[in-house]
């Protein structure tokens, strides 16, 4: 019998119970765990945004509050409620008072617009969207009036910042003020609950919802503090969007926390910034994206800040060139972790021990001794060591199947459990990997995950297009740029023009088209399929 719910399918009951016995599930969901970490690290300080500075207690005693507040605003057990906040200490407070109550956060990137919020409302049946009045020069209250327009079970609207106005729409720093009283009749999150849902890149047309319970989630942080050696000593600096799952738990907010180290919040990505925060915070360990590193490299060699406390430099998302990987240990003077996961679960990361060879050419071995992974060929065997195949991996914090996606988990997921990554890599004996690249049809921008068939439904909308297919150009940058090749009636679209129309119909801007190719055909394969192998011949 499979622990299952009615809109995602959890593990058979013998290995969820086998995960329990082995340590890897604890049965704490995050709300006791904060409450834990506030008896134990109490006057510790947990978090830093700018000026603000909070200790485990005040993080605690801040996130309870506002989970009251938002129970009295009518948010319940299993509720689902899309967050759509950029890199700030709110985020942190209203994340851990919504998993408190059991409510599901649902994460949303910073630079989602209408198409993707959207989809993220439709599918998890949001009632609540939480989002800033206004970021990177985008008022988001535009937005979620068009949304709560549009999805009349998005019965709430909380905004951090100024409400401008809008009928109906509630203040995050009011409810983090507000004095609720104490829950009459709680009903509090089991551990194998769905704490969170992640948002997937795929193949589908849409994005997939990934359900996370309290015990794999946490599983997947812990597992990796242990091995980036965390301690209160800890000084983690989030760059990278805090809704994102590397900047979350690899080991991220979550992993530094459970250590009782402290989390620094970074406004904006930018070098500069963060030089300046690693010198005034003594910041030990941080996390980036491949394009990033490159201007860290050149800030270096132009700024005079304070790097001597950065012990560790993750880098993930997106498969770092080995090339740039030699030059930052002897470059900014710090070690360097290769991370190579995905939100659906299974997580890799080189080690402390390994060789710089294994540091800078592979992107790392599982976190667990229960990860199960396999490399097979398109028939589904299983390759020698060496040999490039496709991923398949299941475990402890890998999830089972999609939320609200049945077809999808049919061909996702093999008959007995493992997920198909899409990902081709390469196992070392030693167990390590090395990705090779991928074979969804998916376009990989720097992290930033684009599904081609998503962006070509958009595009094959716009006046005088016959046809689209959207393939990645390798860059040296990025890892990948997005090229869209279309048949057309007429005179061919610009670059800005094609921009100029996803913006309009709500796509977010790094799915925009860096180049356009015009044909007056599109190729096609044997089974009558665009042969995206032969347009990626054109460029």
């Amino acid at each position: 019998m499979s622990q299952v719910t009615v809109d995602w399918p959890g593990w058979p009951a013998e290995i969820a119970e086998s995960y329990r016995a082995a340590g890897w599930w604890r049965g704490e969901t995050f709300g006791q765990q904060l409450s834990g970490w506030a008896e134990h690290f109490g006057p510790r300080t947990a978090l830093i945004d700018g000026e603000v500075r909070m200790t485990y207690a005040e993080l605690d005693a801040t996130a309870h509050r506002l989970s009251r507040a938002l129970h009295k605003l009518g948010l319940r057990r299993g509720d689902r409620v899309v967050v759509q906040l950029p890199n700030r200490a709110e985020f942190v407070v209203l994340w851990f008072a919504l998993v408190r109550l059991g409510v599901v956060p649902v994460h949303a990137m910073p630079g989602h617009r209408r198409s993707e919020v959207g989809h993220l409302i439709a599918q998890s049946h949001a009632v609540a969207y939480v989002g800033p009045d206004r970021h990177a020069r985008f008022d988001h209250r535009q937005l979620a009036a068009e949304l709560q327009a549009t999805f009349p079970h998005l019965a709430y609207v909380v905004i951090d910042g100024e409400t401008g106005g809008w009928d109906g729409f509630r203040s995050l720093r009011e409810l983090l003020q507000t004095e609720a009283a104490p829950i009459d009749h709680p009903d509090p999150p089991t551990a194998s609950d769905m704490a969170l849902l992640l948002l997937s890149g795929g193949t589908t047309g849409t994005p997939k919802l990934i359900p996370r319970t309290h015990d794999d989630y946490a599983c997947n942080a812990r597992l990796a503090a242990e091995i980036c050696e965390l301690g209160p000593g800890s000084v983690y600096l989030a760059v990278l969007p805090m809704p994102f799952n590397f900047t979350m738990s690899c080991p991220g907010i979550l992993g530094v926390l459970q250590a009782g180290g402290t989390v620094v919040v970074a406004r904006d990505p930018s070098p500069t910034t963060a030089f300046r925060l690693i010198e005034r915070e003594r910041v030990t360990i941080t996390a980036l994206n491949p394009p990033l590193v490159p201007l860290w490299l050149q800030e270096r060699t132009e700024s005079a800040a304070d790097l001597s406390s950065l012990e560790l430099l993750q880098v993930g998302a997106a498969r770092l060139s080995d090339d740039l990987a030699r030059r930052i240990r002897p470059e900014l003077g710090c070690r360097l972790q290769q991370v190579f996961g995905m939100a659906e679960g299974l997580l890799n990361l080189t080690r402390s021990e390994d060789s710089e060879e294994l540091v800078c050419t592979t992107q790392g071995r599982p976190i667990c001794p229960d990860d199960e992974v396999l490399v097979v060929d398109e028939a589904g065997a299983e390759v020698p060591a060496g040999e490039v195949g496709e991923l398949l991996t299941r475990g402890p914090y890998t999830i089972r199947g999609y939320y609200r996606a049945e077809e999808v988990n049919r061909t996702g997921f093999t008959p007995d459990g493992y997920y198909r990554t899409g990902d081709q890599v390469r196992r070392l004996p030693s167990g390590h990997l090395s990705v090779v690249g991928r074979i969804k049809d998916q376009i990989n921008r720097g992290g930033e995950k684009i599904d081609a068939t998503e962006v070509e439904g958009h595009l094959a909308a716009y006046p005088g297009v016959l046809a689209a297919a959207l393939v990645g150009a390798p860059d040296r940058d990025l890892g990948e740029r997005p090229v869209a090749f279309l048949v057309c009636a007429g005179e061919p679209p610009t670059v800005r023009a094609i921009g100029a129309f996803l913006r309009d119909r709500g796509v977010a801007a790094y799915k925009h088209p860096d180049r356009i190719g015009t044909v007056p055909a599109m190729p096609l394969t044997a089974v009558g399929k665009i042969d995206k192998r032969a347009l990626v011949g054109l460029l």
